[in-house]
Order: structure tokens, then C-alpha cells, then sequence
């Protein structure tokens, strides 16, 4: 078991191609099964977004490889990480 504010601490690392994605910022919980779904990383800039419309990453539990010590390795296809608005 882990506390959001250690996961917050690794870094997001796509396996299939080394992409660095970022740091967890948020996690969608489903309440009612008691369940983390998703790990979100922000998208390029957190300010860049009042200016250019950027969007969080929502990466799926299912795609997560490995939470390790430093990193959380997770698989990405090239344009699979669905996005969402800010604030969703």
C-alpha cells in the first residue's frame, strides 16, 4: 500500500518509448467500488493552459507497470492517453 503523496514524488515514465510524462497530480477514485482508476500527470505547462488550452494526461490503472522507488512505469501507446479539460 502507498499514499498519494508518495506517488506524487515519481516521475511517469512510458515504457515504449522512454517518453518522460510528468509527475501524478491527481487520481480518479471510483468511491463506490473502492478503487483507484486512473493516475493523472499534468499536461506540458500548468500555465500554458490559460493560453493554449493544454490538457491533463488520465492514465488508465490498467496500463501501470511498475510503481518503483523513484518512477511509475506505465505503457502508453504514441496517442493513446485520453485528455481532459482542467479541473475535471
Amino acid at each position: 500500500m502507498t499514499r498519494f503523496s508518495k506517488l506524487r514524488q515519481k516521475e511517469v515514465v512510458n515504457v515504449l518509448d522512454g517518453a518522460r510524462l510528468g509527475y501524478v497530480c491527481d487520481m480518479v477514485v471510483d468511491i463506490s467500488a473502492g478503487k483507484v482508476c486512473a493516475i493523472v500527470v499534468p499536461g506540458p505547462s500548468r500555465l500554458s493552459f490559460l493560453f493554449r488550452g493544454e490538457r491533463d494526461s488520465v492514465i488508465p490503472w490498467c496500463n501501470i507497470r511498475k510503481i518503483g522507488e523513484d518512477v511509475i512505469l506505465v505503457e502508453i501507446e504514441s496517442g493513446g492517453v485520453p485528455n481532459y479539460p482542467h479541473g475535471q
